[in-house]
């Protein structure tokens, strides 16, 4: 580490000891009894969730058996707040109460009094005690707009004594959430903070004065997180879906009451809408960039269907680092950019010049994802440079994860430059050329990556090149050994043809080919972590070379018809 990186180090460090210095001393005050403010009487409105249900799994939580996170959990009549649970993201997905739409799917009177019976045990056994992981910022805004959304299904049948009970904790969580919003580490949870508590501030009676403040907060943490071009600044897909899944009832909610819509607030959901279209592929599914793991089909679809900008999806997003080649039926996403901040990167994968390639209604090449529900040891991995579909060297990353607990896995080191270009405009082909730096400092190598999909939208060339500084061979006395790597969706069935050609069938039987005449093709097993249904083992096909032996490859995909 260089003098300048430990200046940066040490700059971090204190900006993360700061900030927590002044989370706590929100915290100090919040812990105040909540009566020394005054109770909302009644609720006002439950704003609509957008997000889909199952009946089954509510059917399953009348008998003490609770489905979440991947996992079967029985709790055998006892309170699951009083266990042990399986799981961090178990505890995640119970704490913040999203399976209250399950409850809402089934409809019955057995499940909106079991739903009340679980919540009124939340409060008695967790209400309070704001240390542990039912209070960290995420969950606390989640499970508020929860409550605030399936307030009909959990008062249906309750006496006042609950009303009261639940309007009491739901001020409490008001006084948490604008406590500590302001000191939130991440980017996301902090904006579904001030999602929640401009939900809040509508649902419950309020002055038009916290109305408005509610929504000011909320338009400013938009515009620090939204990028000029729709992105979000975490540079995940997956994120601008969940933030829509809860903007486009926010945003009903206010003009269903009649109050002034925040003033970014709509402008904002509209550069949204492009920016999400242009992640998904022609089968309907996102693309799985930064932190993306699988999302269902028909939550995306009911956030389209508010979608009124219209025109075909942008060709790139400058801000948020991304290029679309999209040609007939075939469409190519690539990863041309870098985290745009130590904060935001902590979910950051290094998988800079990765793609995603699509055709009809099937994903042939993919990156691997990020788990749903795994563990902490599965996300990390997760986010190495060989989890997506890249070049990588020296089986190394090309950007460095702190492994600091303090700061947490933010990138701090590596990629630092990415340089792209537009090739074959008004000819009808579209391509790319990018580079970046990221083993510049282990190799003195930069990575270069051409595609071009050509006018039918049937042939599609890559060039992967390693280049030194004047942008020439590398030395001969270079060591670099790189892989060129391609994930295959598990859907795709993978058939050597030879030992520089792979076949790629769909479950249609649509056909790809992938040749490259200056290297074997290699067929090795990999692990999809986007599954719907957990992590599974699939394939990915590497074509190896080396700075000095064959610093350049030339690879073909070919529809078959």
């Amino acid at each position: 580490m260089n003098i300048s990186e430990g200046r940066q180090q040490i700059g971090l460090y204190i900006r993360e000891a700061h900030r927590r210095f002044l989370m706590g001393f929100a915290l100090g005050r919040v812990v105040m009894p909540v009566s020394f403010g005054r109770l909302p009487d009644r609720l006002i409105v439950a704003p609509t969730d957008l997000r889909s249900g199952d009946s089954f799994v509510a059917d399953e939580m009348l008998e003490g058996r609770f489905l979440l996170a991947g996992r079967m959990f029985e709790t055998g009549g006892v309170s699951p707040f009083d266990l042990e649970l399986p799981s961090v993201e178990f505890a995640n997905r119970l704490h913040s109460f999203g399976w209250l739409r399950n409850c809402r799917a089934a409809g019955g009177d057995a499940h909106c009094a079991r739903a009340r019976s679980i919540l009124s045990d939340w409060i008695a056994i967790c209400g309070r005690e704001t240390s542990t992981i039912a209070w960290e910022p995420d969950n606390a805004s989640r499970r508020l707009i929860a409550w605030l959304s399936h307030s009909t299904i959990v008062l249906r049948g309750a006496d006042l004594k609950f009303y009261r009970r639940l309007l009491k904790s739901i001020a409490f969580h008001i006084r948490f959430l604008r406590a500590i919003a302001p000191y939130v580490a991440d980017s996301e949870a902090r904006l579904r903070c001030r999602i929640a508590l401009a939900m809040a501030s509508l649902a419950l009676p309020a002055s038009d004065a916290t109305i408005k403040r509610a929504g000011r907060d909320l338009d400013r943490e938009l515009e620090r997180q939204i990028c000029a071009d729709g992105g979000h600044v975490s540079r995940n897909p997956q994120v601008l879906l969940e933030l829509l899944l809860d903007l486009l009832p926010l945003r009903q909610t206010y003009i269903n009451l009649g109050h002034p819509v925040p003033q970014v607030l709509m402008p904002t959901i509209d550069r949204m809408f492009p920016a999400l279209r242009f992640f998904r592929h022609q089968g309907g599914e996102l693309a799985l960039f930064n932190g993306a793991s699988a999302s269902l089909a028909n939550e995306l679809a009911s956030v389209l269907r508010y979608d009124e900008t219209g025109g075909a999806p942008f060709k790139a997003l400058p801000y948020m680092g991304y290029q679309r080649l999209a040609v007939g039926q075939t469409v190519v996403i690539v990863d041309t950019g870098q985290p745009l901040s130590e904060q935001d990167s902590r979910k950051a994968h290094a998988g800079c010049l990765s793609f995603e390639m699509s055709s009809g209604n099937h994903r042939f090449v993919v990156n691997s994802g990020s788990p749903r529900f795994a563990g902490q040891n599965y996300r990390q991995l997760a986010r190495a440079t060989a989890a997506h579909s890249t070049v990588t060297l020296d089986d190394t990353s090309s950007m460095h994860f702190s492994k600091s607990e303090y700061l947490g896995a933010i990138v701090d080191g590596g990629l630092t430059k990415v340089d792209v270009q537009r090739l074959g405009e008004g000819s009808g082909a579209e391509g790319i050329a990018a580079r970046h730096n990221g083993y510049w400092e282990s190799t003195g190598l930069i990575v270069e990556r051409d595609i071009q999909v050509n006018s039918g939208g049937n042939i599609i060339r890559g060039r992967d090149r390693l280049v030194g500084g004047d942008g020439n061979d590398p030395l001969s006395t270079n060591a670099a050994q790189a892989v060129a790597r391609f994930h295959i969706h598990p859907a795709i069935a993978i058939e050597q043809s030879g030992r520089n050609e792979v076949r790629l069938r769909a479950p249609d039987g649509e056909t790809w080919m992938l040749s490259c005449i200056d290297a074997p093709i290699h067929v090795e097993e990999s692990v999809f972590f986007a599954d719907p249904s957990g992590i599974r083992l699939s394939h990915q096909l590497e074509i190896a070379f080396s700075a000095a032996g064959l610093p350049e490859i030339q690879w073909v995909f070919s529809k078959n018809h």
